[in-house]
């Protein structure tokens, strides 16, 4: 469980980071809007409690969240926005609680997961470690949100290679939610990490005719 653990580390040092952002807002902060249209913040905390209650549904009780799915009829947008509607109506001291409480509850529902099993999921089912990431790529998405909302400046981290990863291994969602067919391409990136290291996704470095830099480490 070496990676799981790794990723789900990431994940509880990034979701302490959104958490530092927003511990000590007066009310008139928590309604401020934010670059999503409609959101203010207490709307992206809401979010991102109803995205981590999923998650360690499908991590801990994979049969209810398999019928969750299917109660919601293919509508996720919509069942994300009806879901909001009850942590919105709570004052913001409930409404922070109950995210700990469900980012707390996900964590440790992902680490426990045995490797090498698959967690149900909206498209396909996918081993816990991608799911985490999934998880990460939501706190570093509405962070954004809520830093700009504030005007405060993150600093970025080496956490994101786990983003960059999970894009990497489900570039085709973006087909198969829509039912569309997956275009048969391989396709490869390289990264600059905020610390400077190199990354190389995909296909090798070699497939392009160009050499691979010792510093270069892959990932995923």
């Amino acid at each position: 469980m070496e990676e799981s653990q790794d990723v789900v580390s990431d994940l509880i040092a990034e979701g302490r980071d959104v958490d530092r952002l927003v511990a000590d807002l007066d009310m008139s902060q928590w309604a401020l809007p934010t670059p999503a249209e409609g959101w203010t913040i207490a709307h992206q905390i809401a979010h991102l409690t109803t995205i981590f209650k999923m998650a360690g549904t499908a991590a801990a009780d994979p049969r209810a969240f398999v019928e969750f799915v299917g109660s919601i009829g293919g509508d996720f947008n919509g069942a994300v926005q009806t879901a909001l509607v009850p942590y919105l109506a709570q004052d913001t001291e409930k409404l922070l609680a109950g995210w700990r409480a469900e980012r707390a509850a996900a964590e440790q529902a992902l680490a426990a997961v045995p490797a090498g099993q698959m967690v149900p999921w909206l498209v396909r089912p996918l081993p816990a470690p991608v799911l985490a990431a999934a998880g990460l790529m939501e706190l570093f998405g509405h962070g954004q949100d809520i830093a700009d909302a504030l005007g405060v400046k993150r600093q970025y981290t080496d956490r994101v290679r786990h983003l960059a990863g999970f894009a990497v291994l489900t570039w085709d969602f973006g087909y198969l939610s829509p039912g569309l067919p997956t275009p048969e391409v391989e396709l490869g990136f390289e990264l600059t990490s905020p610390s400077g290291d190199l990354w190389t996704f995909g296909p090798a470095r070699r497939h392009s005719g160009l050499p691979v830099p010792q510093s270069t480490s892959a990932c995923w």
